[in-house]
């Protein structure tokens, strides 16, 4: 690696830490950032950071999982970015005003494991078999990247547009629950605000599943038991403002809700 690129991806790294700091959304990196290889090398960068800060990685969560998303993106795979243990806000618990900049809510299909996922290349069924259980989830992304002006370089650099995430709290099997064919929808105060069904997920969130598995085992940092993971987005994303309560609820799997304090507090997720 060149020392010019290293510096570059240093800057980037440097710019998206102070928007995280100053809760000021930030102009895009893919000036800094040429390439997919260097914007998750940025993400290390950030993820470095934060352990040294003492933040504890609970698992991974999945982006770019609509096809339709893809696209605009002119990309054609999902990406992915980690998650961390003060990211997790209890069902219902309010989430504070500022918590997550530029904030929108996702519903989604969250995977908690019980067994590593290590091969190089795995099956639908090497998936099903590490799975503990399945439970609905609320992510609510959010961008340092003012306007949400972002293409596959900023996002992946971001942490996958990570904010925060709820999950419900009923377990339930996978032989319980058809997920592909399981519809979403996400209710605010008993208006729908959007609607899906497992398919949207590249066509099973258990697919995306799969190629997460792979890739990150590829990469030297598989899946590991215990690791909780957002399949990700059930249908269109919603955006949100403070004073929202958002509920999801997901056929077989039960609900979930996400709400947000009508007033900006100083806390930051």
């Amino acid at each position: 690696m060149t020392e010019e690129r290293e510096t570059a991806r240093r800057a980037a790294a440097a710019r998206l830490l102070e928007a995280h700091a100053s809760g000021r959304p930030c102009e895009p990196v893919r000036d800094l950032v040429g390439d997919v290889e260097s914007a998750y090398a940025v993400q290390s960068l950030l993820t470095e950071r934060w352990l040294a800060e003492g933040r504890r990685p609970v698992g991974r969560k999945i982006g770019l999982t609509s096809r339709a998303v893809q696209r605009q993106l002119g990309v054609d795979s999902p990406d992915f970015g980690v998650l961390f243990a003060d990211m997790a806000v209890p069902d219902g618990e309010e989430i504070p005003a500022g918590a997550v900049l530029q904030p929108r809510a996702e519903a989604e299909v969250a995977l908690v494991l019980e067994r590593d996922l290590t091969h190089e290349r795995h099956t639908v069924a090497d998936v099903i078999r590490a799975t503990a259980f399945a439970l609905p989830a609320i992510e609510v992304v959010g961008s340092r990247v003012r306007d949400w002006d972002i293409t596959l370089a900023d996002t992946v650099a971001d942490n996958a547009s990570a904010g925060v995430y709820v999950l419900g709290t009923r377990p339930v099997a996978l032989g319980d629950v058809d997920l592909r064919l399981a519809g979403m929808v996400v209710e605010r105060r008993g208006e729908q605000v959007s609607t899906g069904v497992g398919a949207a997920c590249l066509g099973h969130p258990l697919h995306a599943a799969v190629w997460l598995a792979d890739t990150l085992a590829r990469l030297g940092s598989p899946l590991r038991a215990g690791d909780t993971v957002l399949t990700g987005a059930l249908g269109p994303v919603v955006p949100v403002a403070p004073g929202d309560v958002l509920e999801a609820r997901i056929d077989g799997l039960g609900d979930v809700r996400a709400a947000f304090a009508p007033e900006e507090t100083e806390e930051r997720a």
